[in-house]
């Protein structure tokens, strides 16, 4: 792949840049004076690495990066010289260009970092936009309020039903699999910048019904045209789309080894300050949507899928019908707003 360079932003949207990076290094990463910061970045994302860097800086931190376009791309493995130097770190900012190919990377990036007891903040393919508007300058105190609003609406939830008008109608079990959030990252974990969701590794060979997709795919952007995909026992068993070209992308990325194409996730946006702008990083924390991912659960509470990739699929405006422990069954969401509980 060539080398992609950002331009060089203007000095009031490069300040803009650095508040939003603040915002979240002091919010969500609880980033303290004499603490070590390492920005994973390229020269596609050199002026929002800069941006962590100076937000790091400022908040009395220590500051190092390493730059992956030394590299040829798309990378496989973790570089000798970067896995070497990971443990010196208490807080990793992943910012660099997002490849689908680059998926299994990815993951073995994060679960190196993590293994060291770091506190990562994973961006791949976050933009300028993201730094300057919208979800990495909202008022975090917001987003925390929404969030544990949502968390409260599936405690001691055990099945879970989601539908939506487009035509999705699935079930799944989510029992002893308690939903975490990014809004709070601690050490020995990672969420995505910018933050706002909450999200469960459901039990892998419970998924049964239709998930209609008629938002974001990761990686890949909006949808071409919407998916119907089939699920049976956890498992992706049939794929249609008016794009027959697109569904055999999509099925090429869920079936790159035997547990890419069981479900691994269920997530809801709590961000009100993301947009659907195409990309899955800002679209998958918006208010209003939820995805189901296929692949990797295993840093989820009681997950058990150990796919070398995790690939998010974004619909709008679901219902959810859960029955709890008791017995009892509630809506706790419905056309993807949360209800009071």
């Amino acid at each position: 792949m060539a080398a992609i360079v950002s331009p060089v932003p203007s000095g009031e949207v490069f300040e803009q840049m650095v508040a939003g990076a603040k915002n979240v290094l002091t919010n969500v990463l609880s980033v303290k004076p004499g603490e070590h910061v390492l920005v994973v970045l390229d020269d596609s994302k050199k002026q929002i690495g800069r941006a962590f860097s100076d937000g790091a800086t400022a908040l009395g931190a220590s500051v190092n990066t390493y730059s992956l376009s030394s590299h040829d791309r798309p990378i496989n493995e973790i570089p000798n010289e970067l896995k070497h130097i990971l443990k010196d770190y208490s807080v990793i900012i992943n910012t660099f260009y997002s490849d689908s190919k680059e998926t299994p990377f990815r993951v073995k990036l994060l679960y190196e970092e993590i293994s060291h007891s770091a506190r990562v903040g994973h961006a791949p393919g976050i933009t300028e936009d993201m730094m300057h508007k919208g979800p990495m300058n909202v008022d975090y105190r917001k987003v925390v309020e929404l969030t544990e609003k949502a968390l409260k609406a599936f405690d001691k939830a055990t099945i879970v039903r989601i539908t939506t008008k487009a035509g999705t109608d699935l079930t799944m079990d989510i029992t002893d699999r308690h939903f975490e959030t990014d809004v709070r990252i601690n050490s020995g974990s990672f969420g995505n910048l910018p933050a706002g969701e909450i999200w469960c590794g459901p039990i892998e060979n419970s998924a049964n019904g239709v998930l209609i997709v008629d938002g974001t795919i990761g990686d890949l952007g909006h949808v071409k045209s919407p998916l119907k995909m089939t699920l049976k026992d956890g498992r992706l068993v049939k794929l249609e789309c008016s794009d027959k070209g697109f569904a055999k992308q999509i099925m090429e990325l869920v079936t790159v080894d035997a547990m890419a194409d069981i479900i691994g996730e269920l997530g809801i946006g709590t961000n009100p300050g993301a947009r659907l702008v195409g990309n899955m990083l800002e679209d998958e924390k918006a208010g209003g949507t939820s995805h189901i991912a296929f692949g990797n659960n295993m840093d989820m509470p009681g997950g058990q899928n150990n796919s070398d990739t995790h690939r998010d699929f974004l619909f709008h405006k679901p219902t959810f019908e859960v029955t709890r422990k008791d017995g009892k069954k509630h809506v706790v969401m419905r056309d993807g707003v949360i209800a009071s509980i």
